[in-house]
Formats: structure tokens, sequence, C-alpha cells
């Protein structure tokens, strides 16, 4: 077991030396071929992966900036409400008569004659938000 013979002997003749010479030609051609291969597959997997991480950054990208333009878009919201609140208040002190029953009730004012009479029950902040309530219903009536 220790030493194999080949039992196959090569041919030495010029046929068989030309076909040996094509076959080794073949042989590195192929090897050529698959290094050749190989190389594109890896840049071509390279461009991928660099395209993969572009796109995950992108997409993460908007994503911030979708939340960032819903926040924006409540807040413009918010402000709006607020701007034309302040519009009606406005254009309610610009009446007289708003004006006095505002003063009334908020500043405890009182014409000639007049009494305030002062419930000591009532929270401050709901006697202010109850007696502005009350200005606002009646100068709608």
């Amino acid at each position: 077991m220790g030493e194999k013979k080949l039992k196959v002997a090569a041919l030495d003749t010029p046929y068989a030396k030309e076909q040996y010479k094509k076959f080794q030609k073949q042989q590195r051609q192929l090897i050529f071929k698959r290094r050749r291969l190989t190389a594109l597959f890896l840049i071509a997997a390279f461009v991928f992966i660099i395209m993969g991480v572009q796109l995950f950054g992108e997409h993460q990208h908007l994503t911030e900036l979708k939340a960032i333009q819903a926040k924006t878009e409540a807040e413009s919201a918010k402000l709006d409400q607020q701007v034309s609140t302040l519009k009606q208040d406005v254009s309610l002190l610009q009446d007289d008569d708003y004006v006095a029953k505002l003063a009334r009730s908020r500043y405890y004012y009182s014409k000639d004659g007049e009494l305030v009479f002062v419930l000591p029950d009532q929270d401050k902040t709901a006697q202010k938000s109850s007696s502005d309530e009350i200005v606002k219903s009646e100068t709608a009536e």
C-alpha cells in the first residue's frame, strides 16, 4: 500500500503534446474566466451593499422628516386656532359694551350707584372663566 504505480502511460507523440497544450490553455482560460466572474460578482455585491446602506439611510431620514412634518403641521394648526381666537378677542375688545362688561366681571369695576357682590365659595379661576363665558354669551346675543 505504500507506493501506487500509475497504470496509464502518457503518449509522447506530437499530437498528444499538442492536445495537452490545448487542454492546459483551456484550463488557464477557464481559471481566468472564473477569476474575472468572481471579481465582477464582488464588485456588484459591493455596489449593491453600498446602495442598500444609502437606501436605508435615506429611508431613516425620510421617516424623520415625516415625523417633523407631522409635528409642524400640528403646531401650525394649534397656532392657527390661537390666531383665530385672538382675532375674535380683538374684534370683541373693539365693542365698548363688551369692554365694560369685561371690566365689571374681571376687575369689579362699577358705575356710580352700582354694587358689586363677591361670592366667597367660588374659586378665582372658575370665577374668571365663568365670567368670561357669561360676557361672551351676552355679546353673542
